[in-house]
């Protein structure tokens, strides 16, 4: 049996510590602030619930598997998952409306065709048959293995570009994007391009800057299906820290690690305000970056200043509680695109300030854990924005000036919000940096091989330089995201192994 402390108690630490724990492990989680969760947090007041982070599972067979593997139950007796149906309606600038069936690429195919003309849906489907080339080629090194010793041949975009011809041989390659594969295989029409930028710029990833392979993340999201936790994904959170308790995990909430302690070359342990903890292994769960930057571990050939953080998008969210029943028919998700998708780029991209009217997501459950009673509804937009240090989120009355944009946009889609307002929220990256540590409240990225963005871009190993310390969460392999934290979980119980 070791003895392993766990830095972080989100999603990911604790996926790891229930692995750990079940496979004889004595574990110990220290986590700075005074819950679980991290960035899957919660907001509630006046009998309503809001998610503050993501509000959708997608690839549950993550957490269904690690249900049956700490303790041989279905994910579906730990925690109630309803298949999202339809996946989202998309509302376009030009007045088109198309809703997209849940894990249905046939049913998307017709939607499309329906909404854009015939042909569309073929030419949609082509695309998401070279999504599939993207998954079957990552799926198991960029998801499911450790890196390699020499992960030089993962950086490569997978993404099947046709061949050149003629002169275009002669010239030098450029990379594809995403734009790229809208413009020459999606005809440039521009709700399909939106289409497939939307779950990238979800991402934090500007469609300009996406690699082609980002395909594959519509691709995932049309052939696995989305999913909704009922009483909100806060309570998948609930259900692998009752697995942890289960399992015997000893958690010490509000105990920052101001220190991995290295003797004789090997991690022993970590300091906090309350003194050493000795440990035989020691698994990160906290920012990478943040952690070798702050001096919490020394990366052997690195200094502090080498992880300077890079600037990526962040997650502006507006959570609205309102008067009035949730109106017959509203779907789960819907999507209102950006009126100018160039001014969204330029803003992302640019370090401009945040676009007047961008994609913004609107989160409507239909779930009675939410709201105080049938009477009224619970709902949330959010919207990637600009990175912390190009916008004073702080300033006074900027952010409430944004949260009115918004509403706006949405309304002016149609959707009625404004006047069914009781009383809202505003949540700025800033928040979630504050209550997270994340940094600039970035919305998760996940790991695209072949990524002009450098961002984007393979993350730490799991099993760092520093012998007995073990690297997971969103800043290592494979990156981050709901899914991706607890397949870093699995793949470093894996490199640890059994008592």
């Amino acid at each position: 049996m070791a003895k392993i402390v766990i830095i972080g108690a989100g999603m990911s630490g604790l996926a790891a510590a229930s692995r750990l724990a079940t496979l004889g492990h004595r574990v110990t989680v220290c986590e700075a602030g005074g819950t679980y969760g991290g960035m899957v947090g919660r907001y509630e007041r006046d009998g309503f619930a809001f998610d503050t982070g993501p509000g959708l599972l997608t690839l549950p067979a993550v957490y269904r598997d690690l249900a049956l593997k700490t303790g041989k139950e279905p994910l579906e007796q730990l925690v109630e998952l309803a298949p999202v149906d339809p996946e989202s309606r998309h509302l376009f600038p030009d007045g088109t409306a198309v809703s997209l069936p849940n894990a249905s690429r046939g049913g998307v195919s017709q939607a499309l065709d329906a909404a854009f003309g015939a042909g569309s849906g073929a030419l949609w489907s082509e695309v998401m048959n070279r999504g599939r080339a993207v998954w079957e080629a990552t799926r198991r090194p960029l998801l499911e293995e450790p890196l390699p010793a020499d992960p030089t041949p993962l950086r490569t975009d997978p993404y099947p570009v046709p061949p050149r011809t003629g002169l275009a041989r002669l010239r030098k390659p450029v990379p594809w994007t995403l734009d790229t594969v809208a413009r020459r295989q999606l005809g440039g029409h521009p709700g399909l391009t939106a289409l497939l930028g939307e779950p990238a710029l979800r991402y934090g990833l500007p469609p300009g800057q996406a690699p082609a392979g980002a395909a594959v993340l519509a691709y995932m999201e049309q052939s696995f299906g989305v999913w909704y936790v009922k009483g909100g994904l806060r309570a998948l959170a609930d259900a692998v820290y009752r697995r942890c308790e289960l399992r015997k995990v000893e958690f010490r909430f509000d105990t920052p690690v101001t220190r991995v302690i290295v003797e004789e070359g090997r991690a022993r342990g970590v300091e906090t305000a309350d003194g050493r903890i000795d440990a035989d292994l020691v698994v990160s769960a906290m920012d990478t970056g943040a952690l070798f930057r702050h001096g919490l571990a020394d990366w052997p050939g690195m200094r502090p200043e080498d992880w300077e953080p890079v600037e990526v998008p962040g997650r502006f969210s507006v959570l609205l509680a309102l008067r009035g029943p949730r109106p017959e028919g509203t779907v789960h998700r819907t999507v209102v695109h950006a009126a100018d998708p160039a001014a969204e780029e330029n803003a992302l991209s640019l370090s401009g300030p945040p676009c007047e009217r961008p994609t913004v997501q609107v989160l409507r459950p239909d779930d009675p854990a939410l709201r105080p009673d049938d009477a009224h509804e619970s709902v949330v937009l959010t919207a990637t924005v600009p990175a912390q240090d190009d916008v004073d989120w702080t300033a006074p009355g900027f952010a409430d000036h944004y949260a009115d944009r918004l509403l706006a946009h949405v309304d002016a889609a149609g959707l009625g919000l404004r006047e069914r307002v009781l009383w809202r929220v505003v949540r700025t990256p800033e928040d979630t940096r504050r209550e997270t540590g994340a940094l600039f409240g970035a919305v998760a990225q996940p790991v695209l091989a072949g990524s002009p963005a450098p961002s984007s871009g393979l993350k730490a190993a799991n099993e760092s330089p520093v012998p007995g310390l073990y690297l997971i969460g969103g800043g290592a392999h494979p990156g981050g995201g709901l899914a991706r934290v607890g397949m870093s979980a699995c793949i470093a119980a894996g490199l640890i192994g059994p008592a």
